[in-house]
């Protein structure tokens, strides 16, 4: 059985003195003798005592706790951008509180109140691949939680956002496989939901369009995150008769599915297809072959979005939300062939 935690008043009555004085002491207060302070210090040291924040954050109306929700943990993305958050969060004053939905609307849901129920100040949140309707999280930003949307950002939610150029990073990635030769490039894609995935699929079909080449709806295959949805996908575009010589993933997780399958199919990257991903996740560089990938500053995202909703914190009511895009870079890896001199 847990033992009761001690209080102040247990330090009060031990030390006989007021409530008030010990509550001066525990905040280091000017205003009170030394050797009280110290005798209050000394026992609130021997009996462990901890401040009750519930309490505390009643009085102030302010928590000082961050909320991070997001969609999963299976990939590296997630936790980088979350040590980029705590990173200007702790040197702000604040905790973190985290919490991750198993790409789960419901469990998104779920977690979303446990965090209006833990009064977080505010919130920064990716949303799950099955959020279709964002009743939930409207609602608490009418209650005047602060949200920061980051990487799953839908045109419907209002607010500060974060995220990268995936526009300009499609278009380098498909761009690299046209100047390594490659003729008929398939697209695995994201949900049509994310503005995301809609970037790097404008950005894959305009880096088509600079190079003359034509545009295949049947070789663009939505794989919407779902796991093993993408090595189907990849199946599909084998299967046909005039198959790709490369393939672009909306991500990372997607493209390694499609290395697995083209392998499966004794099939050699990049020697009979190509390959590029999309966010570089750290294991990436360990597959065979390593995969070319568009590159996210992942922590850089967290920093700039712990920061944004610090400034809204701060500002209130006058804050106006806005929109960061931060750039990406293309790592080549041996996933694709060597540039040729001439296209």
């Amino acid at each position: 059985m847990r033992s009761k935690q001690p209080t102040i008043w247990d330090i009060a009555i031990k030390l006989n003195v007021s409530i008030s004085t010990v509550s001066r002491a525990l905040r280091n207060a000017p205003d009170i003798n030394p050797d009280t302070k110290k005798a209050i210090l000394d026992l609130a040291h021997e009996l462990d005592y901890q401040p009750n924040t519930i309490a505390t954050s009643l009085r102030k109306n302010k928590t000082d706790i961050i909320g991070v929700l997001v969609p999963e943990f299976v990939h590296a993305y997630f936790p980088n951008v979350i040590l980029g958050v705590q990173e200007v969060a702790n040197a702000a004053g604040y905790k973190v509180m985290i919490g991750q939905s198993n790409e789960s609307l419901e469990i998104e849901k779920h977690n979303l109140q446990a965090m209006l129920s833990s009064r977080v100040d505010g919130l920064i949140m990716a949303i799950t691949r099955e959020t279709n309707e964002y009743e939930h999280i409207q609602s608490a930003q009418r209650k005047g939680l602060p949200v920061v949307f980051f990487n799953r950002i839908v045109d419907e939610l209002q607010g500060s956002k974060v995220l990268v150029d995936d526009y300009r990073g499609a278009f380098r990635a498909v761009e690299h496989l046209i100047q390594t030769g490659c003729r008929r490039i398939a697209h695995l894609a994201g949900p049509e939901n994310l503005t995301m995935s809609r970037n790097r699929l404008n950005g894959y079909i305009d880096a088509l369009k600079a190079h003359a080449f034509p545009i295949d709806e049947t070789i663009i295959l939505p794989c919407d995150f779902v796991e093993g949805k993408a090595r189907f996908c990849t199946q599909q575009l084998l299967n046909l008769p005039d198959r790709p010589d490369a393939l672009f993933a909306v991500n990372d997780p997607t493209a390694i599915e499609a290395l697995v399958c083209i392998q499966e199919n004794g099939l050699s990257i990049p020697d009979d297809i190509s390959l590029v991903g999309f966010s570089n996740a750290p294991h990436s560089a360990f597959v065979s072959p390593p995969l070319t990938s568009v590159v996210q500053p992942t922590n850089e995202i967290g920093r700039v979005a712990a920061r944004l909703l610090l400034r809204q914190l701060a500002e209130g009511p006058d804050f106006v939300p806005e929109t960061q895009t931060l750039d990406t870079t293309l790592v080549i890896r041996k996933s694709t062939q060597p540039v040729l001199k001439a296209v």
